[in-house]
């Protein structure tokens, strides 16, 4: 009976090693995984082939980086500066003492029964505040390239965000304005309630300039060198010195193809209460949106090789 006993034990210590080294045989050996055979996947964010308007729902929809990286910009522009934001009426106020000394003491230049100084910084007011935007936002994208590189969003925030910051400047150098009207005792009238629509105007062609220069600028960095040039060229091209009426009649219109000249006559008409000129007015808003629906595409064309070639 023990020897009986003795061997069923043994028969049963033998059988759980069997099964114990079935199980670990079983265990070592198994199939492998589909989620081991699948490789991560790869999300990739591009920007779409928006039309203008869903580019206005673009910039709407992150306004709150427009808002930042506009403030961003005055914060910098003002940065360890002695004299801050009086910069932003020095250099018109110097501008048009020149002007003033050279074009209208010593050249006469007419300037339609508005003394010659204010018809000047009138000018000079929405040329400064559209030259500045168009230097600013055409050197943009290089000048925040390790923002563009890092993290996807509209890129045509960083330009817009440029020229809106100069409207502070602008604010600023409008103020100077108020006191010379009542110096010349030039009393305004009801066109005064055109001037946010030239003021309006006067940004959207920056914008538009800016963002094709700025398209360019990231491959073609000669643009850096030659916009200043540009812009001194666009100035004596622009009725900034003189009033286009200095202009014969059969080359006006040459004159009417920069889109300047309505917006800067416009806003001196505003002003003065002279004679609003409606034909170079609404020549001046079709080129506007003209060359920003064209600079918008061109803009979106060349957005997708920002982060490889900046």
């Amino acid at each position: 009976m023990n020897l009986d006993a003795s061997k069923s034990s043994d028969e049963l210590k033998t059988a759980s090693l069997t099964s114990q080294k079935a199980s670990n045989d079983q265990s070592s050996f198994t199939e492998p995984s589909i989620e081991s055979t699948v490789e991560p996947a790869e999300i990739l964010i591009e920007p779409g082939n928006a039309g203008f308007l869903l580019a206005l729902q673009d910039l709407w929809r992150y306004r709150e980086l427009l808002y930042f990286l506009t403030w961003r910009d005055v914060k910098l522009r003002y940065k360890q500066t002695a004299l801050g934001a009086a910069w932003a009426i020095i250099q018109p106020l110097f501008t048009m003492l020149l002007f003033t000394l050279f074009f209208g003491r010593l050249a006469r230049i007419q300037s339609g029964g508005v003394p010659y100084p204010l018809f000047a910084y009138a000018g000079l007011l929405p040329w400064t505040f559209f030259a500045n935007a168009l230097t600013n936002s055409g050197n943009s994208l290089v000048g925040n390239s390790n923002l563009i590189t890092k993290v996807y969003f509209p890129r045509m925030i960083i330009p817009a965000a440029a020229v809106l910051a100069g409207l502070l400047d602008f604010v600023i150098a409008f103020l100077l304005l108020v006191p010379m009207l009542v110096y010349y005792r030039i009393a305004v009238s009801w066109n005064l309630l055109w001037l946010p629509l030239f003021i309006l105007l006067a940004t959207l062609l920056a914008l538009g300039v800016g963002m094709w220069f700025a398209a360019l600028n990231v491959k073609y960095r000669d643009i850096r060198y030659a916009l200043p040039f540009l812009v001194q060229l666009w100035l004596f091209a622009s009725p900034v010195i003189y009033p286009s009426s200095i202009m014969p009649e059969r080359g006006r219109w040459l004159l009417a193809l920069n889109p300047m000249t309505g917006i800067i006559e416009g806003f001196r008409a505003s002003l003065f209460g002279g004679k609003l000129d409606v034909a170079m007015t609404l020549t001046s808003a079709a080129l506007t949106v003209a060359i920003l629906i064209v600079s918008l595409f061109v803009f979106q064309y060349a957005e997708d090789s920002f982060a490889d070639v900046v």
